[in-house]
């Protein structure tokens, strides 16, 4: 790709109101893109500034209908965006930056639409009879993402099996969007949500709802949980494929931040109630030592192994 020109001074505004929503938004995310050359970093966090608007709306206080009114306003500022219409000086620094992202880099916008998609079925409240149906809504909300990223990232010129690069990427952000969805249980409860699949729920005895603690005598919920976790770790050793692919920064980025959530699948592993008592998190000292593996490459070269093996 040919090095594209220096942003204009309201560009690199827009830019930096999208670094600070996602560095207060988003810790695990903003933690890893640090390892980023600046401009994929702006990139990222244009992408996350948009998905944390969409997310917002979907978890907001709203009414139904009101949410969905909003939801078509993002999709037409989508469309704006994939026709470039925004102009520089639009009033919204979002608009802006991912617009400026678009020009930039080949991402593939409609990955935006399926986070609407996926939001939609929060604001109607579906739940998911089984794994199959689940996945569908991981794939809007998180694939989605590893798709958006992966088009910011790019693959190493000539790697082998590049045409298998975006399904590594989708098959990752299943795993992280797992990972959070054990990780909130109790939370998602409390907003009148449920996404682990009814069947599952039903064959752990925990058909009313895997969030209550402490569970019925008669459930199994460290089963249900590492019944889960297994899955979960299945997805990861799928998705870190795509590591080896991957230039060293971007390598280390995503090594970073899937490494942040291999390890919080660890902690909920290791003690399942852990995640009824409260929000279950990495210390900081831990995600260094995630980065620092990240940028020796070490997740990588065991990601090759595997993949010769």
């Amino acid at each position: 790709m040919t090095k594209s020109p220096a942003a204009p001074a309201p560009v690199l505004a827009a830019y930096q109101y999208c670094e600070a929503v996602t560095g207060h938004q988003a810790k695990n995310f903003a933690y890893g893109i640090r390892l980023l050359t600046a401009p994929r970093r702006r990139a990222l966090s244009a992408l996350y500034a948009f998905s944390r608007r969409v997310d917002d709306i979907g978890d907001g206080t709203l009414p139904a209908a009101r949410k969905e009114e909003r939801l078509g306003a993002t999709r037409e500022l989508l469309e704006r965006v994939r026709t470039d219409r925004v102009a520089e000086d639009d009033t919204d620094p979002v608009a802006v930056a991912l617009a400026d992202t678009a020009r930039r880099y080949p991402v593939p916008l409609e990955a935006l639409d399926e986070l609407i998609d996926g939001v939609l079925m929060d604001v109607h409240g579906r739940r998911y009879e089984t794994w199959d149906e689940l996945r569908t809504y991981c794939r809007c909300v998180a694939g989605a993402v590893g798709r958006l990223s992966l088009g910011v990232f790019g693959t190493v010129p000539g790697v082998r099996d590049a045409d298998r690069a975006p399904e590594y990427a989708d098959t990752l952000g299943l795993a992280l969007q797992l990972t959070n969805i054990l990780r909130d249980i109790r939370e998602d409860a409390g907003n009148g949500r449920s996404y682990l699949p009814d069947e599952e729920l039903r064959k752990f005895g925990l058909a009313d709802g895997a969030h209550h603690d402490p569970p019925r005598e008669d459930a199994d919920f460290p089963g249900l949980v590492r019944f889960q976790v297994r899955r979960a770790r299945e997805l990861f050793a799928d998705g870190f494929r795509l590591l080896p692919m991957l230039d060293r920064r971007s390598g280390a980025c995503v090594a970073a931040m899937a490494g942040i959530y291999h390890r919080l699948l660890d902690r909920i592993a290791a003690d399942p109630h852990a995640v009824l008592r409260g929000r279950v998190a990495l210390p900081t000292a831990q995600k260094a030592l995630v980065a620092v593996r990240g940028l020796a490459g070490l997740d990588a070269r065991r990601a090759a192994l595997r993949e010769r093996g």
